[in-house]
C-alpha cells in the first residue's frame, strides 16, 4: 500500500496517510482536526543504498555515467 502526503486545507497540517487500494476518498480524514477538506501533496523521499562505495561527486553511482550524477 502507498504512502501519500496530504495537507488539510482547514487547519494547514501536513501528514502522511498509508492509503489502501480500495480506499474511498470520503474515508480520508486530517489527523489533527478530522476535516475531510484534504488534498493530496507532492512529498519527498529519499533512496539509500547499503553500500560503502561513493563517489567524489557524493552520489551512489559509482561510474558517473548515471542521470542522478551532477
Amino acid at each position: 500500500m502507498p504512502i501519500y502526503t496530504y495537507i488539510c486545507k482547514d487547519c494547514s497540517e501536513k501528514f502522511d496517510l498509508l492509503v489502501g487500494v480500495t480506499s474511498k476518498k470520503t474515508e480520508l480524514k486530517c489527523k489533527k482536526c478530522s476535516s475531510e477538506n484534504i488534498e493530496k501533496t507532492l512529498g519527498s523521499f529519499s533512496v539509500g543504498s547499503s553500500g560503502s562505495k561513493s563517489s567524489s561527486a557524493g552520489s551512489s553511482c559509482s561510474t558517473g555515467t548515471c542521470p542522478t550524477c551532477f
